[in-house]
């Protein structure tokens, strides 16, 4: 016969095991944000310095350029994620005040829900019970939140540290293209920048890949013709606009 912890346990492990998943999935969540953000700066700002390179061998017009993207992307990066995030901050906050009226007026309701939801997840029916009336003793709100709703009512989605991450990641990104193609004599912008951002994208596809566990080489093959496409396209234009 399985053994089973002491009375009184089996709401603190389940409450401890949700808080732990729920914490590795944000983690997850904000790198993978973040690897995606350096992404969308290396491809954006590497199509567009590429494409004034292909105009003009002037460094100044390059840089003036490069800056700007970056800055542009950037800010717009950060001002999306804000308003995304906030979104989902104000729907969290109405999620949980359902929830709270709901544990106001109809109590042994949700006590039956709660249950019914720990049951689902494996545990067997007195079990889930004696877990759910622990966990409701608790924090009632808390429990429903975490199990019911996927979410932790002390670390609520936060807009402005989702701008700012988006606003670095994005910056770091994009000024490797952009030092590629400034630093170099102007015969060697064009490969040098190519060279560097195809390889950045490679590491981009993969970091990416292990984080979702998807198939690496598709991830890579997929991130790397993006940007090889995209430098190909605004290079070829910058060329027919600097030849007319």
């Amino acid at each position: 016969m399985a053994s089973r912890g002491p009375p009184g346990d089996s709401g603190a492990v389940t409450e401890s095991a949700g808080a732990r998943s729920a914490e590795i999935s944000t983690r997850l969540n904000w790198l993978r944000a973040g690897v995606l953000g350096a992404n969308d700066g290396i491809i954006s700002t590497a199509g567009l310095v590429v494409g004034v390179a292909g105009a003009t061998t002037s460094r100044a017009a390059i840089l003036t350029a490069g800056v700007a993207g970056l800055l542009a992307g950037a800010l717009s990066m950060a001002a999306g994620e804000y308003v995304s995030v906030s979104s989902q901050r104000d729907s969290e906050r109405a999620a949980l005040a359902v929830e709270r009226r709901e544990l106001a007026d109809e109590p042994e309701a949700e006590l039956a829900e709660l249950t019914d939801l720990l049951a689902a997840r494996g545990l067997s029916r007195d079990l889930a019970r004696e877990a759910a009336e622990q966990l409701t003793e608790r924090d009632a709100l808390r429990a429903h939140a975490r199990v019911e709703l996927g979410i932790d009512p002390d670390e609520l989605v936060n807009p402005w540290h989702a701008a700012l991450a988006s606003l670095l990641s994005f910056t770091v990104g994009a000024l490797l293209p952009l030092l590629a193609i400034v630093l170099p004599q102007p015969s060697a912008r064009v490969p040098v920048t190519v060279a560097a951002v195809l390889a950045a994208l490679t590491l981009c596809g993969l970091v990416s890949a292990r984080l979702g566990g998807a198939p690496a080489a598709r991830a890579v093959l997929r991130n790397v013709a993006g940007g090889a496409v995209a430098m190909a396209v605004t290079y070829a234009v910058g060329t027919w606009i600097g030849g007319t």
